[in-house]
């Protein structure tokens, strides 16, 4: 029986990815499940990796043999969350072959420490995508100021980019922008470069909800749950015009390839809204939703099959005017997020490493 996931893809152009990864999935065969059951990439963030390597056991053998050889703690973990994704990647590369190189990626994050360092991200970017050295593999860069800078670099290079952490459409714009300059700078294959650009969702209700809340007036409260979905189409908008025209022509000649929009934290935080409003209200061509299990299992349950990310233009363009009417900034809701999501990205990552370091300690201490 075909599932709702294989439709949304042959029916809609959605790819559906899992936004998930730890090494139960690659040992038990769920993730050989999900891809037949229509799952076409996978996303990881250091929060992933925090939750899969302290709550499981199933890392301790090889970390204890990492020890063993004299590992850095640091090096350690880098070889721990590697090896996952590089079995990933040998799961998903039949799906990338099959489909040309439009679906069967594994994206693997540069440390977040690295989201205002600019040459710090390039060398890591680099190093990342040099030592696994598979076509399916996307390094993630976050969208910040810093960021922006080596993703352009990252692409000139011919190297397959995912952009994290985008809030808003000021800085998607300049992600699109740092994309196709890339492409203009690169003299290599175009058509073996790939991007896509995480466009951040359910966040955005959850901020913006709040300050609604602050102002309390009844245009503020009729606003809520709106912010999200409609920042998104707008997102969608600007990308459809520009990769279109005399600038993405040239580029598509020598088959360069769109950067889909992706659509991250897409699980729903608030209990009122439905469990799949941000897989429903996003459902277009030549896009990506990266779901957590919780959201795959609803949306096959009773999401939604038609394109909607195009519909209700007007009415998003609506939203964000009368968002701006009763004093919400989106800009500066954007930055309040970015600098929310770099710190708890950063906060997850040392929290791991500090339980690493402290098992290493147990390891290493006499009995």
């Amino acid at each position: 029986m075909t599932t709702r996931l294989e439709r949304l893809y042959h029916e809609q152009g959605q790819s559906p990815w899992l936004d998930n990864l730890k090494r139960g999935y690659l040992t038990s065969g769920d993730l050989s499940r999900l891809i037949n059951e229509g799952i076409r990439g996978i996303t990881s963030n250091p929060t992933i990796f925090q939750k899969a390597i302290e709550g499981h056991a199933e890392y301790d053998e090889q970390f204890r043999a990492l020890m063993d050889h004299h590992e850095s703690v640091d090096d350690a973990y880098w070889d721990l969350v590697i090896d996952d994704v590089t079995h990933a990647l040998d799961l998903l590369r039949p799906l990338y072959d099959e489909s040309g190189g439009a679906d069967g990626f594994v994206s693997i994050e540069v440390a977040p420490g690295l989201a205002h360092d600019t040459e710090g991200t390039i060398a890591s970017a680099r190093q990342l995508d040099e030592r696994i050295t598979q076509p399916n593999l996307l390094v993630k860069i976050p969208g910040t100021a810093a960021g922006i800078p080596a993703i352009r670099q990252m692409i000139s290079e011919g190297r397959s980019i995912n952009v994290t952490l985008i809030f808003s459409i000021e800085r998607y714009a300049e992600v699109i922008e740092a994309y196709l300059a890339g492409l203009e700078a690169c003299g290599g294959d175009l058509a073996r470069v790939h991007s896509v650009a995480s466009f951040f969702v359910s966040r955005v209700d959850t901020e913006v909800d709040r300050r609604l809340q602050e102002i309390g007036t009844e245009e503020a409260l009729g606003l809520r749950g709106k912010a999200a979905v409609a920042q998104a189409k707008l997102a969608y908008e600007l990308f459809c015009s520009k990769f279109h025209g005399s600038r993405w022509d040239a580029l598509s000649d020598q088959g360069a390839r769109v950067q889909r929009p992706l659509w991250a934290s897409t699980s729903t935080k608030n209990p009122a809204y439905p469990d799949t409003l941000y897989i429903d209200s996003l459902i277009g061509p030549d896009t990506v939703n990266t779901m957590p299990d919780a959201t795959i299992d609803a949306f096959e349950r009773h999401g939604t099959l038609a394109c909607t990310i195009n519909k209700d233009l007007d009415q998003a363009h609506q939203v964000m005017d009368g968002l701006a009417r009763v004093g919400v900034d989106m800009t500066e809701v954007g930055h309040t997020l970015e600098a929310e999501g770099v710190a708890s990205f950063a906060k997850s990552f040392d929290e791991l490493m500090a339980a690493l370091n402290a098992k290493a300690a147990d390891l290493l201490s006499p009995s």
